[in-house]
């Protein structure tokens, strides 16, 4: 295999909506391109991104899955993405390690909700982007008119950067050709071919539209130049050479969005496609250099303080006492090029749980070079690593090669710690890459291995799955006992009972899913613990005065301690403050977690003999029920932000029935296929959402929900939720 420099990669992340034709473009582009033997189908398993069991058994995608293309001296690594909008997040990490984001769009319906999605993901990482409008040779799509209508549509909503760099050829034989805007050339297929088109001569009836449409290219490259300008008004166009840099630079920079055209299905247009991102796409040495979070460095001392500072560190040190760093410790930013001369890092930023092979890690050179057998340093764990057998994937395949430069992406087996997420390199030139955030899991089902042996095997399985998917989570839930699986959504976690049954022979059974409230506080309350016992011998005491005080949603827990003269003594302080979160996390009313309240350590006493960190522990405890009782204390409920996608014609009976499941509507736009309602709904009345929607839309709608924020749930509906759950058992004994 051949190894190629940065300046020869294309790294593309290609996304879009669910049914957009993105793993077949891909199987397309891959036989265009020689790399398989045939043109993949999803159907039958045998697309090179489709490998994995789920995604063929439910024909989508549904993890991101990597190929490369080798074409015309440039190796073009290729991210397959799903569209489904539940597990779109890892669209969102796939565009991390690429340098272009390749937007595949449905030529029937147009930019979707997901497509919106994923537009936004690359504007926030600035990631030029370049459309793609598939399945060209559907019959609704084949329309002069309606492909004008869908760039004005584009248009409207990205700006009039969105231009085309080719027209279709589509007539009685349907779509077999593309007219290349930037060279004025026809290039005629075979549908159903290898993918290599013919040069031919336009269309007389397409020819006005190349030339209108070519003029339109030419006045929007040159608008980013002086230079250019000057040579538009006095030639009255732009030289292809310099036309072909112009447009490298403006797709670069983010000023143009270039649309394409193409059927992956019948295999027209992808070797035009290729030659696209060989020409247009940056190279990852194109790209800013990479701002990574540095070394831990001390702030610039004061005049005056360096000296007792570095003698209170000498003492310390001279004591035996550890020397923790101080809390104004800086960590210095890093600015990395993607170069070979550069110290060598690398970014893992996907994880692949091989029931034969074990972990695999997918990673991106973001400098340096790396070979195999070479030894790095695990930045995130301190850990050392070494990189045996590297190699790239094609699909579910590994193919060895001995060395990787900066910008490519590599993966290699069995790494002892590493998991997605983490930086690792040389250990003398430290950098942290900021891994992309992760929304919360939406969902949550309590499940239950059916047999003994199902129960041995059931934990260390979630756990290669959770390495392979950070949407999964899975826990004991300390209130019922009860092992918990959290996902996006129903299918996700259906999705993740199938592996378990699949890979790891374990079956089990899903119970209803858990609603995850939370208890807090509404105002102010004071109180004293007081914990007293003497059973012979040393006794037990602890005394103490808190306050509890409400804080803004989402603040946690937060512990003031506000003793002064030594009224109770400095080690039972964390004791005090450890009965506490003890006592939250047991809850007040039924059992669910205490939140967002501040406590204050006010007062208190202790005994010489008998006082101890149980003691305080104890009247903790006791002080903090007390408080409760005074608090106002409420029921929260977790909020989920839902937007749905729907034809128009659905849009009132969506919003009457958010309304009866106590939602309330943020708002409402027309999408690329009808209606989209923003809404924030309780995730009580979500839980069997799906169903419903299908029911109301026909099939026709989708949503997508994450979790927003907590909020008081109201006093009927607390206390049906009350009658039914299980009061927590306090044990504390009190004198």
């Amino acid at each position: 295999m051949k190894v190629y420099a940065g300046s020869d990669i294309r790294n593309v992340a290609v996304v879009g909506h669910s049914h957009s034709g993105k793993t077949t473009l891909i199987a397309a582009l891959l036989y265009a391109a020689k790399m398989t033997p045939a043109q993949g189908r999803v159907e039958d398993g045998s697309a090179v991104t489709a490998y994995d069991e789920e995604d063929v058994a439910r024909r989508t995608t549904m993890s991101n899955a990597l190929a490369f293309a080798e074409w015309k001296g440039v190796k073009v690594n290729l991210i397959d993405t799903p569209g489904f909008h539940m597990f779109v997040h890892e669209a969102r990490a796939a565009m991390l390690p690429v340098e272009t984001a390749l937007i595949v769009l449905n030529a029937q319906t147009g930019a979707e909700a997901v497509t919106d999605r994923v537009w936004r993901y690359a504007a926030e990482v600035n990631l030029p982007r370049i459309l793609v409008i598939n399945q060209v040779d559907h019959p609704k799509a084949d329309s002069r008119i309606g492909r004008q209508h869908m760039i004005e549509l584009l248009q409207e909503k990205w700006g009039r950067q969105v231009v085309p760099v080719q027209l279709p050829i589509v007539d009685r034989d349907g779509f077999h050709g593309v007219v290349d805007l930037v060279t004025m050339k026809a290039f005629l297929y075979q549908p159903g071919g290898d993918g290599h088109g013919e040069p031919g001569k336009i269309p007389e009836a397409v020819a006005a539209d190349a030339r209108a449409a070519h003029e339109a290219l030419v006045e929007l490259v040159a608008e980013g130049k002086d230079e250019l300008m000057e040579e538009f008004f006095r030639e009255g166009t732009i030289p292809e050479q310099h036309l072909v840099a112009a447009l490298h630079e403006a797709i670069r920079e983010d000023r143009i969005f270039p649309v394409l055209y193409a059927s992956g299905l019948r295999n027209v247009g992808a070797d035009h496609l290729l030659d696209f991102l060989q020409v247009y796409a940056p190279s990852p040495v194109e790209r800013e250099p990479v701002a990574a979070g540095g070394i831990l460095v001390p702030p610039s001392p004061q005049p005056g303080n360096g000296e007792a500072a570095a003698s209170d560190s000498e003492a310390a040190a001279s004591n035996g006492e550890a020397v923790s760093a101080p809390e104004d410790m800086q960590q210095e930013i890093v600015m990395r090029r993607v170069d070979d001369a550069e110290p060598a890092a690398l970014y893992i930023y996907k994880t692949m749980s091989d029931p034969f092979t074990g972990r695999i890690s997918f990673f991106k050179v973001v400098s340096g070079m790396v070979r195999t057998d070479a030894a790095v340093q695990n930045f995130t764990r301190q850990e050392p690593e070494r990189l045996a057998h590297l190699s790239i994937m094609q699909g579910r395949k590994a193919v060895e090669v001995p060395e990787l430069h900066a910008g490519d992406l590599g993966a290699v087996a069995k790494l002892r710690v590493s998991l997605t997420g983490e930086t690792l390199g040389e250990k003398a030139h430290e950098i942290f890459i900021e891994p992309v955030p992760m929304p919360e899991p939406a969902m949550t089902y309590a499940i239950e291995p059916k047999s003994r042996a199902d129960e041995d095997k059931l934990a260390p399985a979630l756990h290669k799955l959770m390495e392979e998917d950070q949407m999964v989570r899975f826990f004991r839930d300390p209130q019922t006992s009860e092992f918990l699986v959290a996902g996006t959504g129903q299918p996700h976690i259906e999705a993740v009972v199938s592996k378990l049954k699949r890979r790891y022979h374990t079956e089990v059974t899903l119970k209803a899913p858990k609603v995850p409230y939370r208890e807090t506080i509404r105002s102010r309350a004071e109180a004293q613990g007081r914990h007293k016992k003497q059973t012979g011998g040393h006794g037990q005491f602890g005394d103490c005065r808190i306050r509890l005080e409400p804080l803004p949603r989402g603040s946690g827990i937060v512990f003031v301690n506000d003793i002064f003269g030594g009224a109770i003594p400095r080690q039972y302080i964390p004791a005090v403050e450890k009965g506490i979160h003890e006592s939250a996390a047991r809850g007040y009313l039924a059992g669910y977690p205490v939140v967002d309240f501040q406590v204050s350590l006010l007062d208190g006493s202790y005994h010489d003999v008998d006082s101890s960190e149980m003691s305080f522990k104890l009247a903790a405890r006791i002080a903090f029920r007390k408080c409760m009782e005074l608090a106002r204390p409420a029921l929260l409920e977790p909020v989920m932000h839902v937007e749905i996608e729907a034809p128009d014609e659905f849009a009132g009976a969506l919003i009457g029935d958010l309304n009866s499941r106590r939602g309330r509507v943020q708002g409402m736009e027309s999408g690329g296929a009808g209606t989209i309602v923003r809404a924030d709904v309780p995730m009580a009345e979500m839980l069997t959402y799906g169903t419903t929607l299908t029911a109301i839309t026909q099939g026709r709608g989708s949503f997508h929900m994450e979790m927003d924020h907590y909020d008081v749930v109201p006093q009927p509906v607390a206390d049906k939720i009350l009658a039914t759950a299980k009061a927590p058992v306090h044990d504390d004994a009190e004198d």
